[in-house]
């Protein structure tokens, strides 16, 4: 799969993958070398899911202040 359809891929899809990834890994029945390439893709769409969730944050914290009406900036708390 190219990088750009990676991109495309919506939030669960991609924690889908992973949740296979890890699956497989906890399964034992890859090689070496197969473990070592489903590491790696594991490793991509970790960091993937966690640029997403940042960007949601961010959005969050956007929304929160446009939403007040008032002009301050105001964290994203998610014990809220």
């Amino acid at each position: 799969m190219t990088k750009k359809k990676e991109v495309e891929k919506k939030f669960e899809a991609l924690l889908d993958d992973l949740e296979g990834v890890v699956s497989a890994l906890e399964g034992g029945e890859l090689d070496l070398e197969e473990a070592m390439e489903a590491f790696k893709k594991g490793v991509t769409l970790s960091k993937e899911c966690h640029k997403r969730l940042d960007e949601a944050e961010r959005k969050v914290k956007i929304l929160r202040r446009e939403l007040s009406g008032e002009l301050y900036e105001e964290d994203f708390d998610a014990d809220e």
